[in-house]
């Protein structure tokens, strides 16, 4: 079954032409001037289009679903002249969306039609047609739509991609309409609105001994101690890391002065980065903690891997 999916889908791909250019044109042009896409199906052509709808509209292109039942009785008014309906149909022959058609036809609309048949009303009647034909479905008793509505669907993803590379939808703005996700997150959130203040670091100096360094960090339940130079600049960080490795050398580290032993340019990040910045930047250096400075370079707050949990950062 898997087999013969995938050998319909190639073929949808390999037979688009001139129709699907002429396609996300027309959707781009109504969503430039405000207007959106109705997608138009019953049954299980009906359920397809429900998810083309839902990805156009979180991809940047406004898209409702009608169905084409309620179309019949009321529920066209959701129509407006400037929009695009597409329609949905295997047969391209659906008595519900061949009723239904008379109506939007007369109004000022551009009309779409993805079909399993080019010669179908639908097909034939649409401003632009896309063929979704497949040879076989992929149920064993020829009944179920299967490779059909898998070939419906990947035009509506195809359709929805394009639009948002031509319309120049970003990452930002993907976010923007997913709020609530991981990746809403990390766009939207800012180092400063993650970041621990500074009074919950260990911030210390230089010349304080390594015992003292490490009772400011369990103190203050850090990974590390950030070191501050005369002029409160950053001179460096000591992590518990630091601690296990150097102790193996320096039996005695408890009682020596933390300096020399002081990351002295540590990774560190502006408080206006995106928290996104922050995931790269962790997974790329392997590092747990992460050092927040100003302009002039003076410590202002601090990064904890413990802490992205907390946001549902990771």
């Amino acid at each position: 079954m898997f087999e013969l999916e995938l050998a319909e889908a190639r073929v949808v791909g390999e037979r688009l032409d001139e129709s699907f250019a002429a396609a996300v044109e027309a959707i781009r042009d109504a969503a430039a001037r405000r207007g959106k896409v109705v997608v138009v199906g019953v049954g299980k052509s009906g359920l397809i289009g429900g998810k083309i709808a839902a990805t156009l509209t979180s991809t940047g292109t406004p898209a409702v679903m009608l169905d084409a039942m309620n179309a019949l009785h009321g529920d066209l008014g959701i129509v407006s002249d400037g929009d695009v309906v597409l329609f949905l149909s295997n047969s391209g022959e659906t008595d519900e969306l061949v009723s239904v058609f008379p109506a939007l036809a007369r109004g000022d609309v551009k009309i779409i039609s993805i079909t399993g048949n080019p010669a179908s009303f639908l097909g034939r009647s649409a401003h632009i047609h896309l063929n979704s034909g497949v040879a076989r479905e992929a149920c064993p008793l020829e009944l179920a739509p299967t490779a059909s509505t898998t070939a419906m669907l990947i035009l509506g993803d195809a359709l929805a991609m394009a639009l948002l590379e031509a319309r120049g939808f970003t990452r930002e703005d993907f976010a923007r309409f997913h709020p609530g996700g991981k990746l809403g997150r990390t766009l939207l959130l800012t180092v400063e609105q993650i970041m621990r203040p500074t009074e919950q670091m260990a911030l210390v100096r230089p010349e304080m001994i390594v015992r003292e360094v490490l009772l400011e960090i369990a103190k203050r339940r850090a990974g590390c101690a950030v070191a501050l130079a005369g002029d409160s600049t950053l001179a460096g960080i000591f992590t518990q890391g630091d601690f296990a490795r150097r102790l193996a050398t320096h039996p005695d580290l408890l009682d020596l002065v933390v300096e020399p032993f002081l990351t002295k340019k540590p990774i560190t990040i502006g408080a206006g980065s995106l928290a996104v910045e922050v995931l790269h930047i962790l997974e790329k250096h392997r590092i747990d903690d992460l050092v927040v400075v100003d302009s002039a370079n003076r410590p202002i707050g601090m990064i904890d891997t413990q802490d992205l949990a907390r946001f549902r950062l990771v």
